[in-house]
C-alpha cells in the first residue's frame, strides 16, 4: 500500500461512527508550507462534531498512529500536515515497485473503428493512441481489459468504396498499400458524384445493391481485405486489439431486434409528417433541451440506424446478449491471437470469454456525443444494473490539419502511415541537425574510431568493421524509430482528450520542450549514471540516513505513479500520466543539475562518499525504473542510451 493511502487509513480509522462515511483526503502540502502530505479533514470533521477546526485537528494530530515512513504529525491551524522520515521514506520508495492489484472487474475499451474504406489519417491516430494508453492504464490497475474494434461493414462508406472498385473497373496491382488504393478510389468517387447532387442520384440503386451484399456478407472478404491493411498502420503504433467485432454479425445474432423488444411501449411510430413510417423514441426524458427530441431508430424501409445497432452492441457488451461466435483472424506481432467475430466460429473458444464487462469505455469522436448519449438512454431502460454510469465516452476533439479541418471525402488528410514514416524521418534529420550545430543531442552508442574502417578489430568493439557499422545503423534506425514515434505520441497524449488539436509537423514531432524525448533522454541519462557505477565496480551499501532534502523531492515524485494511474481510471483520460512523467524528468534534471553555494554539483554520485553513493545510485536506478513505467503505460518506449 502506498505511503498516502496508510494515512488515509489511518485517518479513516479516526473517524467516529457518525462521521464513517466521511471522505478522507490526503494531499501534497504547497511549496513553502510546513510538512509534505497534509489532509483538510478536520475541516469536514468539525462540522459533524461542531467543534473547532483547528481543536479537531490538534486531537487527530496527537491519536494517529503513523506508518513507517512518517516522522510525526502536527496540526497548523485546521490542517493536520505529516512530516516524512527522510531516510525511511527514500528508502522505502527505492525498495517498492507499483504492484499490480486483481480488481475483479472487467473493462471493454472500444477504440479506433475506422470506416473499413479507406486507410487511416492523422486523426483516426489520437483516437487509436488514447484507446491503446487508456487500455494499458487499466491493466496496470488491475483490471481486466477486452480491447475492442469495431467494423462497420454495412454502413455507407464501405460500401461507396467497393462500389467504386466495380464503378472503375479497378484492379489492385499489389504496389500501393491496400487501404491507400482503395482510399483513393472512394475520394474519386465522392468527386465525380458529389454528397446531394443530382448526379449522385443515379448511383444509388447500385449502392445500395452494395449495401445488401455486404448486410449478407457476399463482400466480407473484401472487407477483410481493408481491415488487414488497416491493422498493418495499428502495428507499426504498437497498438493491438484482442477481439474485432463485425456490425453485420451483431445484426446476424438478431441483437437489433432483441434491442427493440426492450424498448417496448417507448417505441413511437408517428402517423403523419417527415417521420411517417418509421419508428424511434422521444429523447427528452434522457437528453433535454434538444431541438428536436424524436430519435428514429427504425426507418420508414425497415433499416436500422446506426445508434439502433450500437445499443444492441452495448447490451452485448455487458453480457445482456448472448449468441456471437468468434474464430481467430490474426497472430499480433507481440504473438498475441487476434479474434473476430464470425458468423462461422465457435461459441465459445477454449480459454476466451468475450464481453461480459463491468464497465465500457468508447473512446469515439466527440462529434457522436448525440449517439453516446442515445446508447446511454439505451442502458437506461436496463432495470437491473447500473449500465448508464458504468458507460465512459472518452470523447477525443477533431484533429485539424494546418488549420483546416480534414475531410476523407475529399482527400483532404495525412495519412497515419505517412506521419509514422516522418515521424522516424523528423527524429534522425533533428539530431543530424543538432550534431552540426555542437548541440548535445541522442547518439545510439560510440562510435569505432574512423582509423579502424580496414582493421579487424577495433578495440573493445571486436570483430568486422563492416559488421559493427551496420550493426551501428540498426541501432540508430531502431532509436530514431522509438524517439521519433515517442515524439508523435505524446504530442497527441499530453492533451486533454476534450481539446482539439492542429497538427503541425513541428510541433508535433518538436525534439525539446513538453516532449517525450525530454522524458526519454532523462531516463537514458539515469541508466549511463547505473552503467558507470557497475564499471566502477561499486557495490557498497546504501546509508539512507546520509540523504537530504534534493534526495527526498526526487523520491516524493517517483511516489505518485499509483496515484496518477487513479487520477487516469477516475477522469477516464491518459493525459495526467504524460504530466507525470514530464514531472519524473524535470524533478530527475533538477537533481541531476543541481549546484551548492559553491557552484559545484552537489548531488553527484560517483564521487559522493561511500554510503551516500550507494543510496543516491539506487535512487538513480528507481528513478529510471519510474520513467520506464511511466512512458510504458502510454505505449511509449524508454530507451537504455541516447
Amino acid at each position: 500500500m502506498q505511503l498516502k493511502d496508510q494515512l488515509k487509513q489511518a485517518l479513516v480509522n479516526l473517524l467516529p461512527a457518525a462521521a464513517s462515511n466521511l471522505e478522507v483526503v490526503i494531499q501534497d502540502v504547497p511549496a513553502g508550507k510546513p510538512g509534505d502530505y497534509g489532509s483538510p479533514l478536520a475541516f469536514v470533521l468539525a462540522k459533524t462534531l461542531k467543534q473547532n477546526p483547528a481543536q479537531v485537528a490538534a486531537d487527530l494530530a496527537a491519536r494517529v498512529v503513523l506508518p513507517a515512513g512518517i516522522a510525526r504529525a502536527e496540526a497548523v491551524g485546521p490542517f493536520l500536515n505529516f512530516f516524512v522520515d527522510t531516510a525511511g521514506f527514500v528508502a522505502g520508495v527505492v525498495n517498492s515497485r507499483h504492484e499490480v492489484t486483481p480488481k475483479n472487474r472487467k473493462v471493454i475499451i472500444e477504440h479506433t473503428s475506422v470506416n473499413p474504406n479507406k486507410e487511416w489519417h492523422v486523426g483516426h491516430i489520437r483516437g487509436a493512441l488514447i484507446g491503446d494508453a487508456m487500455a494499458r492504464i487499466y491493466r496496470s490497475s488491475g483490471y481486466t481489459v477486452e480491447v475492442q474494434n469495431y467494423i462497420d461493414d454495412t454502413g455507407r462508406q464501405a460500401a461507396d468504396s467497393q462500389y467504386a472498385i466495380k464503378h472503375y473497373g479497378a484492379i489492385w496491382d499489389g504496389k500501393q498499400k491496400y487501404d491507400h488504393w482503395l482510399g483513393e478510389l472512394y475520394v474519386r468517387l465522392h468527386a465525380e458524384f458529389p454528397e446531394k447532387s443530382e448526379i449522385k442520384k443515379t448511383i444509388e440503386p447500385e449502392v445500395t445493391e452494395v449495401i445488401h451484399a455486404l448486410e449478407r456478407g457476399d463482400l466480407r472478404e473484401e472487407i477483410a481485405k481493408v481491415l488487414r491493411s488497416q491493422l498493418e498502420t495499428a502495428y507499426s503504433l504498437g497498438i493491438e486489439y484482442d477481439l474485432l467485432v463485425w456490425e453485420s454479425d451483431v445484426v446476424r445474432a438478431g441483437f437489433v431486434e432483441k434491442a427493440l423488444e426492450i424498448f417496448g411501449a417507448r417505441l413511437e411510430s408517428p402517423s403523419e409528417g417527415k417521420y411517417l413510417g418509421a419508428k424511434g423514441v422521444d429523447l427528452s426524458p434522457f437528453v433535454p433541451g434538444l431541438e428536436e427530441p424524436f430519435k428514429v431508430l427504425v426507418r420508414g424501409n425497415g433499416t436500422f440506424v446506426y445508434e439502433t445497432k450500437d445499443i444492441a452492441y452495448h447490451y452485448w457488451k455487458f453480457g445482456l446478449f448472448e449468441g456471437l461466435e468468434y474464430q481467430q483472424f490474426a497472430v499480433e506481432p507481440s504473438g498475441k491471437e487476434l479474434w473476430t467475430s464470425s458468423p462461422n466460429g465457435e461459441h465459445e473458444p477454449a480459454g476466451h470469454t468475450f464481453a461480459h464487462a463491468q464497465e465500457v469505455v468508447n473512446v469515439i469522436d466527440a462529434r457522436q456525443s448525440l449517439a453516446q448519449m442515445v446508447v446511454k438512454a439505451g442502458l437506461s431502460l436496463i432495470a437491473d444494473g447500473n449500465f448508464v454510469e458504468s458507460h465512459h465516452h472518452l470523447a477525443n476533439e477533431t484533429v485539424l490539419l494546418e488549420g483546416q479541418t480534414m475531410s476523407g471525402r475529399k482527400g483532404i488528410t495525412v495519412s497515419a502511415d505517412e506521419v509514422i514514416a516522418q515521424a522516424k524521418k523528423r527524429a534522425k534529420d533533428a539530431s543530424e541537425q543538432k550534431e552540426k550545430e555542437g548541440i548535445e543531442t541522442f547518439q545510439a552508442t560510440e562510435k569505432p574510431p574512423t582509423d579502424a574502417l580496414n582493421t579487424m578489430t577495433v578495440g573493445g568493439w571486436g570483430g568486422n568493421f563492416q559488421e559493427l557499422s551496420e550493426e551501428l545503423d540498426e541501432k540508430l534506425d531502431e532509436l530514431y524509430r522509438k524517439v521519433g514515434l515517442g515524439a508523435l505520441k505524446f504530442a497527441f497524449l499530453k492533451a486533454e482528450p476534450k481539446r482539439q488539436i492542429d497538427f503541425h509537423w513541428d510541433r508535433a514531432l518538436a525534439l525539446q520542450g513538453d516532449t517525450a524525448v525530454v522524458v526519454q533522454y532523462a531516463h537514458a541519462r539515469a541508466r549511463s549514471i547505473a552503467r558507470k557505477a557497475a564499471d566502477a565496480g561499486i557495490t557498497g551499501s546504501a546509508d539512507w540516513n546520509k540523504v537530504g532534502p534534493l534526495e527526498l523531492q526526487l523520491a516524493k515524485t517517483v511516489a505518485r505513479f499509483s496515484e496518477v494511474l487513479e487520477m487516469c481510471i477516475r477522469d477516464t483520460t491518459p493525459h495526467p500520466m504524460c504530466s507525470h512523467a514530464l514531472e519524473l524528468a524535470t524533478s530527475f534534471n533538477t537533481y541531476y543539475n543541481h549546484k551548492g553555494a559553491d557552484g559545484k554539483s552537489d548531488t553527484s554520485v560517483m564521487h559522493a562518499e561511500p554510503g551516500l553513493r550507494e543510496a543516491r545510485l539506487e535512487l538513480v536506478v528507481r528513478v529510471a525504473d519510474a520513467i520506464r513505467e511511466a512512458l510504458g503505460v502510454l505505449g511509449i518506449d524508454a530507451p537504455e542510451e541516447m
